[in-house]
């Protein structure tokens, strides 16, 4: 009996922690008011925008509002110096408390550290890394049935695997490290699979 009660109490105890947030579908327009019960405690409500660029300028922006595990609350960025990703998402732990979107980053200045990028076949082009750039990456990229091979820079988050939570991109195989230049041709690669972001139409915080 005291077995039955500490489990049902258990059981209770961990529906009432889960919070209620927010739930947009990535790029939905309106007042976004629909909202969802978080599959477990271990969640906070989350508001993410996503903005893309090419060649400097801003050509997509995507916002959403849901659910969220502590590792997609953060602010990063991909960038090959042709295309770029930026993410910045906040994180609150009260009741429908991401009642607005996360806000459009500020333009980034360079942080000191260089990496290889390509342009063309040629990868041995300098690019100065932005903000929380931390790494030097490395891709090659199946695209129209050939491969492409992409360098440049990374925040740390991006290399790791508990950020692919991403939809509606190329996959790619990726390697990061870190220290200046280190994603030369002879970079050891990290073994990391991670989504291509720099063709992202789509993303969705789940």
């Amino acid at each position: 009996m005291h077995l039955l009660t500490l489990i049902l109490g258990i059981v209770l105890l961990s529906k009432a922690n889960t919070l209620k947030c927010y739930e947009c579908v990535a790029g939905s327009s309106g007042n976004c008011t629909d909202s969802k019960e978080c599959p477990s405690p271990g969640h906070q409500c989350g508001a993410l925008t996503l903005t893309s660029y090419a060649g400097g300028s801003n050509v997509n922006e995507v916002s959403s509002k849901s659910c969220a595990l502590a590792e997609e609350c953060m602010e990063a960025s991909l960038n090959f110096g042709i295309s770029k990703v930026v993410i910045n998402s906040k994180c609150c732990h009260s009741e429908l408390c991401n009642n607005q979107f996360a806000p459009v980053p500020s333009k980034s200045t360079p942080n000191g550290k260089k990496c290889f990028q390509c342009k063309g076949q040629d990868c041995t082009a300098t690019l100065n890394c932005d903000g929380t750039e931390d790494q030097c990456i490395s891709a090659t990229v199946n695209a129209g049935g050939g491969l492409i091979s992409m360098k440049g820079c990374a925040s740390k988050l991006m290399c790791l695997s508990g950020t692919q939570r991403m939809s509606g991109v190329v996959g790619a195989e990726i390697s990061c490290c870190q220290g200046n230049y280190c994603n030369s041709a002879s970079s050891t690669s990290a073994g990391l699979v991670l989504l291509w972001t720099a063709v992202v139409s789509l993303v969705v915080i789940s």
